[in-house]
């Protein structure tokens, strides 16, 4: 009852605080770009997924802090939200109309950084809710009071408050300096600032380093749990190694596939985590990780081989020989149409052999059994090979043979 009531609490508060920030987002539209509303709908959106997965967690696991977890970052963006468009509302939109609007738009920040901190708490959490292990406490505990510390930072004066995460204040030229700016810009309290950001990521790193932590020694199914968190960050990485090269040689034009890639990059993790944490959590298919990995190893590594083909292939065309450059373009479509399939069959052999194993080992053990099943006679030894290749295969609870005579 007790996790029944912190979660109609908690989807309630969202459900408010969320409904107050679109009605201030609605009355801001005309003094935000097309871009950065585009962003604050998304934001809207993911505080949904957050709130709905997490509370989805707490009435299916009581008792699992990771569904507590979820649900708080769900309320946290909505609050980011709200404490973004209140002050642009009591600034720009309608001066005055609001109270406390400078105090508001700097609790913006902080609200962020507890975003942060909440978010590494549920990694390191993450499945079960409890730490690895007591060895951990300390960091946790690290992790409190850097949140504390990054907390105290945003005190500093001198800083100017530019309206949260999009930074909406600064396109209207309202920046602000920080109302609680009660520490000095300079000397000793620099130093502190400088400390805190060496502990953020101190924290971020031992949070990572907690997973490996848990998987060493863990149960298969606890493994699979962990792998689809891990899913969503090394695809969220992949993204990130795709488009930063594209970045390097052209900073200020990043183009249509750069503004998808990085599209891909921000909602891999904003839609990723919760839902990896629902999967997980509460056991969903969990086997599906395994060739879900295999095939996004092996799709980014056959169109890496075909994108350097094919730019290849244009190179080589259109600067070296005498060719037409939309003939080298039609030319190398072509041969990487017909080099697709034969690549990624060879690609995805090689890639379940090293990440997929149990599939690659049970497809092979089915060959095995095809090839001996050509020569066989005797129905008994039929019946004992098939009984063995599938117990070695998918290794079932229980199975049962029917045969019809």
């Amino acid at each position: 009852m007790r996790d029944r009531a912190v979660s109609w609490t908690l989807a309630g508060l969202t459900v408010l605080v969320l409904a107050m920030a679109l009605t201030l987002l609605e009355l801001d539209a005309s003094r935000i770009s097309a871009g950065k509303l585009g962003f604050e709908v998304v934001v809207a959106m993911t505080t949904v997924l957050y709130a709905g997965t997490g509370y989805l967690i707490m009435v299916r696991r009581p008792g699992n802090a990771i569904g507590a977890l979820l649900a708080l970052v769900g309320l946290l963006l909505a609050t980011e939200l709200l404490t973004e468009q209140y002050p642009l509302y009591g600034l720009v939109t309608a001066p005055g109309a609001l109270p406390a609007a400078r105090l508001v738009g700097w609790l913006s920040v902080v609200v962020s950084v507890l975003t942060v901190y909440v978010l590494l708490f549920l990694v390191l959490l993450f499945p079960d809710g409890r730490l690895p292990s007591r060895r951990w406490r300390p960091v946790r505990t690290g992790i409190l009071a850097a949140m504390g510390a990054s907390v105290l930072s945003q005190m500093q004066s001198g800083q100017y408050v530019s309206g949260g995460l999009t930074d909406i204040l600064d396109d209207s030229k309202a920046s602000y300096p920080n109302p609680l700016g009660l520490f000095p810009q300079h000397g000793w309290f620099s130093g502190f600032v400088f400390a805190v950001v060496i502990a953020t990521l101190a924290a971020a790193v031992s949070v990572v380093a907690s997973v490996f932590a848990r998987r060493r020694g863990a149960s298969p199914e606890l493994r699979k749990q962990l792998a689809w968190l891990g899913y969503v960050g090394v695809l969220t990485v992949l993204w990130i190694l795709v488009l930063a090269p594209g970045a390097a040689i052209d900073p200020g034009s990043p183009g249509t596939l750069g503004t998808v890639l990085w599209t891909l990059m921000v909602l891999t993790p904003v839609v990723g985590i919760p839902v990896a944490c629902v999967v997980a959590v509460l056991k969903y298919r969990l086997y599906d990780i395994d060739r879900l990995i295999s095939r996004t190893v092996s799709y980014a590594i056959v169109t890496g081989l075909l994108v350097g083909v094919y730019a290849g292939l244009v190179l080589l065309a259109s600067h070296v020989l005498p060719v037409h450059s939309s003939v080298a373009v039609a030319g190398a479509t072509l041969v990487v149409a017909a080099l697709f399939n034969p690549v990624r069959r060879r690609v995805q052999h090689a890639v379940d052999h090293r990440f997929n194993r149990s599939r690659y080992d049970a497809d092979l053990m089915i060959a095995v059994f095809a090839a001996q099943l050509a020569d066989a006679t005797d129905l008994d030894a039929v019946q004992s090979d098939l009984a063995t290749t599938v117990n070695q295969a998918l290794a079932p609870s229980h199975m049962s043979l029917w045969l019809s005579r």
